[in-house]
């Protein structure tokens, strides 16, 4: 992924190049290795493949033209922060690099040691200045989802332009009531950094456009419970991880010409895997760019991941927002409402998520679920104990799996999933 033709730009962006030179070239090979290797790929997805190859290249002179033009660059962490705000006031929105074992020691000089991966992540990306998407942004947006969270951005906000919504705990009204609030707090963050009022019409085109980008990632989530899959888990994955930082637009019709392919290879009984193979449904915390190990260790060993329940996955995409509405206040209500469905372990009592994880596997004809929790995370490794409780109830297999993004314990894990799927087979 290294390439000489960004090494200018890289370092306006004050970017370590020699680091950014060693993480390219870990990345690269991964993606060889994880990726490329897969039999049976969609045509479609070469255009993922390039888009992998160029997101610390072409991805970022998009985002520096935008900034000539006079367009902000917004990042962000969480499926709780509202894209369609953010494009409505004429900026860009992107997701941020938080998905790697890199600059740990960096972040640790900062944070206590047994705080999870993602947040060391996000941290020790900026701190070793290997990151452009977030070396780019002129703001960064921050969310109380936990506790780690929180004390991070306090310290990340001495590093960054930061804003930080306060998301509540529970869904009684005067919890979205606190929730509303915040996104109007971020409307008007959102109107003084750009100087673009955000109008009606803009709002309502914009929640048009991240409306439509979900419709394009259910239709494909939906495809995926066809037997055989006409797509693997890996691939699907990529998918709903490029969602966060490519152009909506572009994204969207590149994902819809995708799944035209994928209606042709279902009405063709054509699969990525035999007819009959293992199907696990994913389930858990969020695998940010580049996280594939779990899915990698799955897939090798005999099975398909048929659904990802995770906020990269159909918790981002699972509702869409009302376009219906006439006036400011209605619109903001309809956003409101959709992100409040949202079924994040943050919130107590957190029973959908519950039911929604029973229903994907049932929908989706999953085998099995493979609970994912990133290490020292509270609210999923709790929620792991309650799910498999529920499963059980509907004889539904799961294995709870708690890692983080170093390769230390790859063969540790593929030993217990390879054995998990020997059992649902």
């Amino acid at each position: 992924m290294s390439d000489p033709r960004y090494e200018a730009m890289w370092e306006k962006l004050n970017l370590d190049i020699p680091a950014h030179d060693a993480l390219l070239g870990v990345l690269g090979q991964f993606y060889g290795d994880i990726y490329m290797s897969q039999k049976g790929r969609l045509q479609g997805m070469e255009y993922l493949d390039f888009v992998l190859s160029e997101v610390h290249g072409l991805r970022i002179q998009e985002l520096q033209e935008a900034k000539s033009k006079g367009h902000k660059i917004i990042g962000t962490f969480c499926v709780f922060v509202p894209e369609e705000l953010t494009l409505a006031a004429n900026a860009v929105h992107i997701g941020l690099c938080s998905g790697a074992d890199a600059g740990t020691e960096q972040a640790e000089t900062l944070l206590p040691r047994n705080t999870c991966a993602l947040i060391k992540s996000f941290v020790g990306f900026k701190m070793a200045r290997i990151c452009p998407f977030t070396e780019s942004c002129d703001m960064v947006v921050g969310e109380t989802t936990c506790d780690g969270k929180k004390k991070a951005y306090e310290t990340f906000g001495e590093m960054v332009n930061m804003h930080v919504m306060e998301l509540p705990q529970t869904k009684s009204d005067a919890a979205r009531a606190l929730f509303r609030s915040e996104v109007l707090r971020y409307k008007e963050k959102l109107e003084a950094l750009t100087g673009n009022t955000i109008t009606v019409e803009k709002l309502r085109a914009a929640i048009s456009t991240v409306n439509n980008k979900r419709k394009a990632l259910q239709r494909l989530d939906a495809l995926r419970s066809a037997d055989p899959s006409p797509i693997s888990g890996r691939d699907a994955l990529l998918i709903h991880q490029v969602a966060f930082y490519d152009d909506p637009v572009r994204f969207t019709a590149s994902i819809n010409a995708l799944c035209d392919q994928m209606e042709t290879r279902v009405k063709k009984q054509e699969g990525v895997t035999a007819k009959g193979t293992p199907r696990i449904l994913l389930s858990g915390c969020p695998m940010a760019v580049p996280n594939w190990k779990l899915p990698y260790i799955t897939e090798s060993s005999g099975a398909v991941i048929v659904g990802e329940e995770s906020c990269i996955g159909t918790r981002n995409i699972r509702n869409l927002t009302d376009e219906k509405t006439e006036d400011m206040d209605g619109l903001i209500d309809a956003l409101v409402d959709r992100y409040m469905e949202i079924d994040c372990a943050c919130f107590t009592p957190n029973t959908e998520r519950m039911g929604h994880v029973v229903s994907m596997a049932k929908e989706l004809k999953a085998d099995g679920v493979l609970h994912y929790g990133l290490m020292f995370c509270q609210p999923y490794a709790s929620e792991a104990i309650r799910l498999e409780k529920v499963l059980r109830k509907e004889e539904i297999p799961m294995l709870a799996i708690e890692t983080d993004y170093s390769m230390e314990d790859m063969e540790q894990l593929k030993t217990r999933v390879e054995a998990f799927v020997e059992m649902i087979r």
